[in-house]
Formats: C-alpha cells, sequence, structure tokens
C-alpha cells in the first residue's frame, strides 16, 4: 500500500511539473524583465524530457578532478538554474572532474524546437571532438544523452569553459524529487554549505 501510494504521488508531481511548464505569454509579458528571461531560457528545453537523473556513468577518457574545490562526498549548494527545483538546493557531489565545458545548441533527433543554450554538454561527450578546446561557431556531433533526442544530434558551440565540471545528488526544491548523478554543474556554479 505504501508503495502504490508513493508511487501516485510521484505520478501526481510529474504532472504538475509537466502542467506547470505550460505557460500563458500574455501572463510572460507582465512579469520583471529578470523573471522573462528565465522563462525564455526554460523554454528553449523541454524539461519534461531531460534527465534529471543519470546512472553515473562517465564518459570515456573523462579524467578525474585531483583538487576539485568541492570533494566526492562533500555537500554544496546549487547556484544555478538550468532546471526547475535546482536553485538554493542543497547537493551532495558525486563526481568531479576536470574537463571542457560546452554551451551548446541543437535540434534534437526527435525532432521539434531548437534547443538554444544548453548547459552543459563536456569535451568527452561530442564525437571526435579531440582534446583541444572547440571554438564558438564549431559544428559538432553529440554523443551525451542528457535530453531526449540529444544523442547524435549537430550540434554548433556556443562558448567554452575549461574548468571542473561536478556531477551531483540533489533533492528538487519545488516537487521534492530525488535526482541522482545530475551532469553536470560547474564550479561557479556551485557555493559552500553555510
Amino acid at each position: 500500500m505504501f508503495m502504490l501510494k508513493k508511487a501516485l504521488i510521484l505520478l501526481f508531481a510529474a504532472l504538475i511539473f509537466i502542467l506547470g511548464a505550460c505557460s500563458n505569454d500574455k501572463e510572460e509579458s507582465k512579469k520583471s524583465t529578470d523573471n522573462k528571461e528565465h522563462t525564455e531560457k526554460m523554454e528553449d528545453m523541454d524539461h519534461g524530457e531531460m534527465s534529471h537523473s543519470s546512472s553515473g556513468e562517465i564518459p570515456k577518457g573523462l579524467k578525474t578532478a585531483d583538487h576539485p574545490t568541492y570533494k566526492v562526498g562533500s555537500e554544496a549548494i546549487l547556484e544555478t538554474d538550468h532546471m526547475e527545483g535546482m536553485k538554493g538546493a542543497k547537493a551532495t557531489i558525486a563526481g568531479a572532474y576536470d574537463t571542457t565545458a560546452y554551451v551548446v545548441s541543437y535540434t534534437p533527433t526527435t525532432g521539434g524546437k531548437r534547443v538554444e543554450n544548453h548547459k552543459w554538454v563536456i569535451q568527452e561527450e561530442m564525437k571526435d571532438a579531440g582534446s583541444k578546446t572547440l571554438a564558438p561557431g564549431t559544428e559538432v556531433t553529440l554523443v551525451a544523452d542528457h535530453m531526449k533526442g540529444m544523442k547524435g544530434a549537430s550540434a554548433e558551440i556556443e562558448s567554452a569553459e575549461k574548468t571542473t565540471v561536478y556531477m551531483v545528488d540533489y533533492t528538487s526544491t519545488t516537487n521534492g524529487e530525488e535526482v541522482k548523478n545530475h551532469k553536470w554543474v560547474t564550479e561557479n556554479e556551485l557555493s559552500p554549505v553555510k
């Protein structure tokens, strides 16, 4: 009976999340510029199809960070809003890796609206990317599968940042969903727990 209740609660939370993603453009025009920019960024990605959790499997060739600011097992506060429920959540560091992180734009292989400025895809998640940092405007093929339709998609590099990326576990601040092995957040998107 407990498992049934838990399943129904999760189903209800997912339904609310999906319905909440459908917004009225007229209402959006009344909000502040900051809220409008945040909403537009969120509308660029269909987060209902984003894999919040992952298996924790890391791409071949990805190097564990020797001296990360946030060590595996430590806690940090998420200062980013890639997805609803991230900002302000307490995260546990599940992995720390030195690489180049990219912001990319791509059209999903499943069709639909072009995804603009997706954060983050790392060097090791692009086909034949080599080891040198790729310049903005470079066309690549994604092997990452963070979102439905991402794997195999042709993408354009928008920006690059050589950094430590973290895989994190956290509980959503909006729906209580436990997210495991979320890929990726960069070091400047984390702050110490006070």
